[in-house]
């Protein structure tokens, strides 16, 4: 037997599943399916699995903080702990279900599973930590796990001081996937068409190669300490992906809370600030210069009432080099 049980906002389900060596893999139906997509896929891709797992049962319990919806990872939470957690409980093989393999697990289970549009940064930052700087060439196409390479995640966190930053959820809820769906087809329809008859690269190729220039630029000035230029490229960042969906027929762009947001912090002494997530809703963050950061946050507080979001909320984060921690009880 394979029970879950699920503490959200709205209070606690439970949702009980027989899972005989036949059940699988696990019919989806709304409920919890998350977690189920994580073990049909770790089902199919482990024999040790399987084979404990038909020998003994388990109870899978998950309770989240973060809110739905909101361009901060919370979906492939869920399903990282879930292969975190089954690889705990059942002691498998370090080796072969590794931490890279986790990630990549848990973008097939999103994409794959329950076709969810995603690419690999959620699936990788939560469960390695830190500041990272995430290379993700060689992986435009996602082909099958062992058929491309692993994302490259460079920590810089034991070169870069912690930085001072705020975060703001809009609690203006949005799928990160039906954005993805949109954007991620035009770009890689005018990518293939421009590598078949080469001449100017198309707008989606332009954009999202001015994009990683803010990315590599970026590392650079971190590790320069130079956080001014950190903010600068931030703001640059902002602006292409802004555009690019402008482009892909987002009339508002990346959002108008996420942009209110960013311009009122950018007025008020912000270094840079940018949309997290896929845009049109979710979450911001801005980085300030040290010790400004309840300044900027008391800022965000009287906007966000002004424009009547009565379900945002802000915070400040801070990094955690931990990444995913597994406690046994």
């Amino acid at each position: 037997m394979l029970e879950f049980v699920a503490s959200e906002a709205g209070g606690t389900r439970q949702v009980q599943v027989e899972t005989s060596g036949d059940k699988y893999p696990l019919p989806y139906d709304g409920d919890a399916d998350l977690l189920k997509g994580a073990v049909n896929r770790l089902h199919a891709f482990s024999d040790e699995f399987r084979s404990k797992h038909a020998a003994q049962g388990v109870l899978i319990a998950t309770w989240t903080d973060v809110p739905f919806q909101s361009g901060l990872g919370g979906s492939s939470l869920f399903v990282l702990l879930t292969l975190a957690g089954l690889r705990e409980f059942y002691d498998l093989d370090r080796r072969i279900l590794n931490d890279y393999v986790i990630a990549e697990l848990t973008q097939r289970v999103e994409a794959e599973e329950l076709g969810i549009t995603c690419g690999f940064a959620d699936r990788y930052v939560p469960l390695f930590g830190g500041i990272a700087y995430i290379d993700y060439r060689g992986k435009l196409e996602q082909r099958a796990i062992g058929e491309e390479p692993y994302a490259t995640y460079e920590r810089l966190d034991g070169m870069v001081e912690d930085l001072p930053l705020v975060m703001a959820s809009t609690g203006l809820e949005r799928d990160s996937g039906d954005i993805h769906s949109t954007m991620r087809p035009r770009y890689l329809d005018e990518h293939h068409r421009w590598q078949r008859d080469g001449g100017e690269p198309p707008p989606m190729v332009r954009l999202m190669t001015a994009a990683w220039e803010t990315a590599w630029r970026g590392k650079a000035a971190m590790l320069a300490g130079d956080l001014t230029a950190v903010g600068r490229l931030m703001n640059d960042n902002h602006r292409l992906v802004d555009k690019m969906m402008v482009y892909c027929g987002f009339s508002d762009g990346a959002g108008w809370a996420n942009n209110l947001l960013i311009e009122t912090a950018l007025k008020n002494g912000a270094l840079g600030a940018k949309l997290t997530g896929a845009g049109g809703g979710g979450s911001v963050f801005a980085l300030t210069r040290p010790g400004e950061e309840h300044r900027l946050a008391d800022t965000w507080e009287r906007a966000i009432d002004s424009a009547g979001l009565p379900n945002a909320r802000i915070g400040l984060p801070r990094v955690s080099t931990d990444g995913l921690v597994v406690r046994a009880e």
